[in-house]
């Protein structure tokens, strides 16, 4: 039975939207599974804005199905829609793929190579892999299948009968000039296809110089939709169009005909009632006067539906990349980013943020702190003084209602792993090592032990970070740098050899090199910033600078302490000129 009272996390945006779409459900159809809806276009490679369509109601219904409710997340895959552009940088197509514009996406081959028989099999399988791995149960809903099927042949009618009504709702836009409206950053074009569901924001709303006709065939000659309807007699069903690609006109019967689909602003609103939706997000775009959502909040009632509580999203930008859009090459996916980070990390960054609230995911330099930050996250919740909104989104990224997703079973720092990653280049014995002596304590027995995070790291260092910017060791001590030292200098390098033995650790290495500098101006090694003049802080960054400079020939490098144990004791002694 449905656990009736509400979550106790009441302090997240998740909690209140499970709130009120229980409710909402409730009214509209008691007894009944709570339907939310999401739709994704795979006219390319399915980028991480898209997943904030899905992101944001699977935590929502994840919430829902905790509390002991029926709950069907549905994903409409709009593969019916047609082929608009080539993308760019897509492996294995070129500039020939032109010649499928205007076809459905399933009628378009798969890029060269592709296990899969068409373009849109071929993005979505991507996609749904990367859903697995982040726990998102859905129910798949191919629009090539519903339309060619005849599923929504009645709808079709309907909406074709009913054509001067959604002309009439429609002209109350076509007219006025959207306000200036404001936005966290400039919307581009390429910004409005990602963020509407199906990919379809250009899309036409079915108005010709025959009249409007919300219904679009694709061609029987050409199989494109560049058509234009020419005349439809409601009582006999019968349509005439004509293809402006190849000049094929036909009459069919629309109701016996399978070839076509609604206009995007009319099909929209038509699934809503067919499915039930009670909610489904969309993108910022949405908040216009005339945008799918709004147009589509007055069309769901001719077809006897009401709009689903629509939470408007914001971008999802990339740390230190170009914007995102799918129909632009080279823009990250949720398969990369899972590539470089655990999925807990990636549901939290959803989880965390309200859906109209922008944030980045970090594929540079900046990963490193956002494992910091989910760490220390992780001890807080572990020792209770976690804030209870902080809380329930390490929840929701941590756990489904299914169960808790796999996770490292000894998950060391993100920056430590990397940085070994980096120094030995993924040397499996090599890693062992130095990973064994982070804790003399607790000894590593096997790099299983720090999977999968460790492959996050790899993976990020041998992808994301610029050649120029690996770590490379000194084969040997640089003499001439040596040679130029003075006596200071050299009594920072003889104190940190003669303590690498009892301070060999991570813990005990952060101590000790932070300590020389400490020493050497007459303090105690354990004394703490305050007890100590500015000056040490000048001291520690040249002291720095210097054992980068004798270790591996640059200015900076990974954290000393990680250095060090990667370099081994005998090794830094001789590259020291001990």
């Amino acid at each position: 039975m449905p656990i009736v009272a509400q979550s106790t996390e009441t302090t997240d945006w998740v909690s209140r939207y499970a709130d009120e779409v229980i409710a909402e459900s409730e009214r509209r159809a008691p007894g009944k599974p709570v339907v939310v809806a999401s739709g994704l276009s795979p006219s390319g490679p399915i980028h991480l804005g898209n997943l904030r369509e899905v992101m944001t109601p699977h935590l929502v219904a994840d919430e829902i199905r905790r509390r002991g409710y029926e709950v069907r997340h549905l994903i409409s895959w709009d593969d019916y829609d047609r082929y608009r552009k080539v993308p760019n940088g897509v492996p294995g197509v070129d500039a020939s793929w032109a010649e499928h514009i205007g076809k459905p996406l399933t009628s378009v081959p798969a890029p060269a190579g592709s296990a899969y028989p068409n373009w849109a099999e071929h993005f979505r399988a991507a996609m749904v892999e990367a859903l697995a791995q982040l726990g998102v149960e859905f129910d798949g809903i191919s629009q090539t299948r519903q339309y060619t099927s005849g599923a929504y042949r009645e709808q079709i009618l309907h909406a074709m009968r009913h054509r001067a009504d959604i002309d009439a709702i429609l002209a109350q836009y076509r007219t006025k000039k959207a306000p200036a409206k404001k936005s966290q950053k400039p919307v581009d074009e390429a910004e409005l296809e990602a963020a509407e569901g199906s990919g379809a924001a250009a899309e036409d709303d079915g108005t010709g110089s025959a009249g409007y006709f919300p219904y679009k065939p694709y061609c029987g000659e050409c199989g494109k939709d560049l058509t234009t309807v020419t005349a439809y007699d409601d009582d006999t069903t019968e349509l005439t169009y004509v293809c402006e690609a190849c000049g094929f006109t036909e009459t069919v019967r629309l109701s016996e005909f399978d070839r076509g689909k609604l206009v995007w602003k009319v099909d929209w609103p038509m699934r809503w009632a067919y499915e039930g939706v009670i909610f489904e997000p969309s993108g910022v775009d949405h908040s216009s006067p005339g945008s799918s959502f709004q147009v589509g909040g007055q069309i769901v009632g001719l077809f006897g539906g009401e709009q689903p509580i629509g939470p408007m999203y914001a971008f999802v930008g990339i740390s230190g990349m170009a914007k995102m859009s799918s129909s632009r090459g080279g823009v990250p996916t949720p398969g990369d980013a899972l590539k470089i980070m655990e999925p807990q990390i990636l549901r939290w960054l959803y989880a965390r943020r309200r859906p109209n609230q922008s944030f980045k995911i970090a594929f540079d330099q900046e990963i490193q702190r956002l494992y910091d930050e989910w760490d220390k996250l992780d001890a807080k919740v572990a020792d209770g003084t976690a804030l209870p909104a902080d809380v329930a989104a390490h929840s929701r990224a941590v756990r489904t209602a299914a169960g808790e997703l796999p996770r490292t079973p000894r998950p060391m720092p993100y920056r430590t792993l990397a940085s070994v990653a980096d120094v030995t280049a993924g040397h499996a014995e090599q890693t062992l090592r130095i990973l064994g002596d982070l804790d003399p304590a607790r000894p590593l027995a096997s790099l299983d032990e720090v999977r999968p995070r460790l492959d996050k790291a790899e993976a990020w260092i041998n992808t994301y970070v610029p050649a120029d910017q690996r770590t490379v060791v000194r084969e040997e001590a640089d003499k001439d740098l040596l040679a130029t030292l003075d006596d200071r200098a050299r009594e920072s390098l003889r104190l940190l050899v003669e303590g690498l033995d009892s301070h060999w650790s991570l813990d005990g290495l952060t101590h000790l090199v932070y300590g020389v500098p400490k020493v050497q101006a007459g303090f105690s090694a354990d004394a703490t910033p305050k007890e100590l003049p500015p000056e040490i802080k000048t001291a520690q960054r040249s002291f720095f600078a210097l054992l980068y400079h004798l270790l591996v020939g640059r200015d900076t490098g990974p954290r000393l302490p990680t250095l060090l144990l990667a370099v081994g004791a005998d090794r830094v002694r001789r590259l020291l000129g001990a």
